[in-house]
């Protein structure tokens, strides 16, 4: 069983769950018997509260439902008439296609940092995740431990006293710090006229908590909201029963067991041995061998590196094709040319640099945000970049779906930098004290648990990974994280993304159209969505008579 700081709740508290989850006492479980809108409202309030779902629905949610008609309702009551009607459902319509119509809100909460890269590895699915940037890792859980995942195994070891004191002392230099940069970050920015308190408030608290984010170990742990189809939600548990980290295949079986209450017959491969048990063996058994293999032909290790100078990212533009203009070219024209693809490409290449730019501005058009994409043509070319930067970034740009990412083992070779702003606050001696604690503990915990050594890593440290992405994702990720509320870290990511793009690829067309590309450097870059959201909060409460 997972180690949790399992909640309390009041009878009465239980009496209103117990229609609406799964369970009352595990860290996983589904939402049922509630609106669509509900549940999709409960996961957005989720990413930016640090309280549990079951909390945040009673605190926040039940109030404004009707639920005296629910009094009757129970949500583990149904299972085996719906496994009956299911299995009757895919006798006769077969497996996938089935399994791809019925879906869930599940809640997986206390995940390291670690296993939520693994729950959010799926394209098809939706996921919110909890916030480094909008809630402090200095509070507590119930239990009264800091928020870190407990290896049972660990805690169990030798080592199991030094994890523990290692990891709080690093959640005590957190918690001393952020006052610290708060302050700092009002004396060096204060108040703009026309700013109301609470926006001003809180992207100065967004600031600091995206600075100091990289003092928190991998073993931080969230909550993660994730809603799938029965087929998006059995591929994701065979991936998890052949990971190598012990906590995800726990946590596997924590998910299969919820997701049994609410779509039983969609997961009933999973423990089928020439099934689900094949499929998990050969996963496992390739990751294995092909781990072997490239150790024998690159053998050794780094040696651990120290601090870097910030920002401490590099990003390599180590693909692209040459002709990717003229294939979005092509693509654009083929649904109205009335002829082969091959017969359109002969055209649009003999098209003169006018023409072109006509052509192409007219798909385009004028973007007025940068919701307003072009279409699938842009999916014609694609980049792939290599890219080395701290942990906490690399965690934000991997929940994009529409993209390729591959990831090595978070470790401390490719050292980490104190943020400008910590050192500008005269804070960058503890913050360099304690990724120096964390680098020590990775190394005293690699021999005995190689695979979660890597809990110890501070989200300073560098991770190499790699993005491949078509054209027209390239254009929603730069957008996105470059905008002006982003963390700084990615922000340069995503402007180096454009810039190599147009400079390095020669593909200007293709980086001139991504107008929302933001390539200045703010200083409280939340303050403006801040001071937006509460304009828009203030009709709302003058609606409710506050």
């Amino acid at each position: 069983m997972l180690p949790y700081a399992q909640e309390t709740f009041s009878d009465a508290e239980r009496e209103v769950l117990r229609r609406y989850f799964t369970n009352l006492d595990g860290p996983v479980f589904a939402l049922v018997n509630l609106p669509e809108v509900v549940k999709g409202a409960l996961f957005a309030r989720y990413s930016r509260s640090a309280k549990s779902l079951r909390r945040l629905f009673l605190d926040e949610f039940v109030e404004d439902l009707d639920v005296a008609g629910d009094a009757g309702l129970d949500a583990t009551v149904g299972v085996a008439r719906a496994e009956a009607l299911y299995s009757r459902v895919f006798n006769d319509y077969g497996d996938d296609s089935v399994a791809q119509l019925g879906g869930v809100h599940l809640a997986c909460e206390q995940a390291s940092n670690l296993l939520t890269k693994i729950l959010e590895r799926g394209r098809l699915m939706a996921y919110l995740e909890q916030s480094t940037r909008y809630i402090p890792y200095s509070t507590r859980l119930a239990s009264g431990h800091y928020r870190y995942y407990r290896d049972p195994e660990i805690l169990d070891s030798p080592l199991g006293a030094r994890y523990v004191g290692d990891m709080d002392r690093m959640f005590d230099t957190y918690a001393a710090l952020l006052p610290k940069l708060q302050a700092h970050l009002m004396r060096r920015h204060p108040k703009p006229a026309g700013v109301g308190d609470l926006a001003y408030r809180r992207s100065v608290k967004a600031r600091a908590l995206d600075a100091l984010r990289g003092l928190l170990p991998a073993a931080a742990l969230s909550n993660v909201g994730i809603y799938g189809s029965g087929q998006s939600f059995e591929l994701l548990l065979l991936r998890m029963r052949s990971d190598p980290l012990p906590e995800a295949r726990r946590y596997a079986e924590l998910m299969l067991e919820e997701l049994r209450k609410v779509i039983p017959s969609f997961l009933s491969r999973i423990d089928r041995p020439e099934r689900g048990g094949k499929w998990a063996a050969y996963l496992g058994g390739r990751r294995r061998e092909t781990a072997a293999v490239v150790g024998q032909l690159w053998p050794g290790r780094e040696p651990p590196a120290g601090e870097l100078a910030p920002p401490g990212i590099s990003l390599d533009l180590v693909d692209h094709d040459p002709q990717g203009e003229e294939k979005v070219l092509v693509a654009i024209c083929y649904p109205f040319s009335g002829r082969s693809e091959a017969e359109t490409a002969r055209r649009v290449a003999r098209l003169s640099e006018a023409e072109r730019a006509r052509l192409f501005d007219a798909y385009v058009g004028e973007r007025t945000n940068r919701r307003h994409r072009p279409g699938r043509a842009f999916e014609r070319t694609a980049y792939r970049f290599d890219v080395v930067s701290d942990y906490g970034s690399f965690r934000d740009l991997q929940r994009h779906r529409m993209l390729t990412v591959d990831w090595q083992p978070l470790g401390v070779s490719l050292g980490w930098s104190v943020p400008e702003v910590v050192a500008e606050a005269g804070l960058g001696d503890p913050f360099r004290e304690s990724v120096e604690r964390s680098a020590e503990l990775y190394g005293a915990l690699q021999e005995a648990f190689p695979e979660r050594a890597a809990y110890a890593v501070a989200l300073a440290f560098n991770v190499r990974y790699s993005l491949q992405l078509s054209a027209r994702e390239v254009m929603h990720v730069t957008e996105l994280r470059s905008s002006p509320q982003g963390h700084p870290a990615y922000r340069r990511i995503a402007q180096e993304m454009h810039r190599l793009i147009a400079e390095q690829a020669g593909h200007r067309m293709i980086a001139r159209a991504m107008t929302f590309v933001d390539h200045g450097e703010p200083e409280l870059g939340r303050l403006g969505a801040e001071t937006a959201s509460e304009r828009r909060r203030t009709p709302d409460r003058a609606a409710k008579g506050h």
